[in-house]
């Protein structure tokens, strides 16, 4: 086991398991469409990480795209309108 896995955080919480390592990775790697596609079944824990940086990243742009597209929907529609209202309570 290496030194930074064996010494406690500074918070003083309990160390995590190589076990629970693997256990956390291997559920992060579910939540890759990326990883999910391939054929094989195991991937590093590094891959994994650098995957899930990556998908993370991918959706902070597709999040800020939308965003965007929205505040142009409403600076063209009339803020009474239906459609206004409709789009406001979707969103709240």
């Amino acid at each position: 086991m290496s030194s930074r896995r064996s010494r406690q955080s500074s918070s003083g919480s309990s160390r995590i398991s190589d076990d629970q390592i693997i256990e956390l990775v291997s559920k992060l790697q579910q939540f890759l469409p990326e990883i999910q596609t391939r054929r094989s079944s195991k991937a590093s824990a590094s891959k994994v990480l650098q995957e899930t940086c990556n998908y993370i990243r991918s959706l902070n742009r597709e999040v800020n795209n939308l965003s965007d597209r929205l505040s142009q929907l409403l600076s063209t529609i009339d803020t009474d309108s239906p459609e206004a209202a409709i789009i406001r309570s979707l969103i709240m």
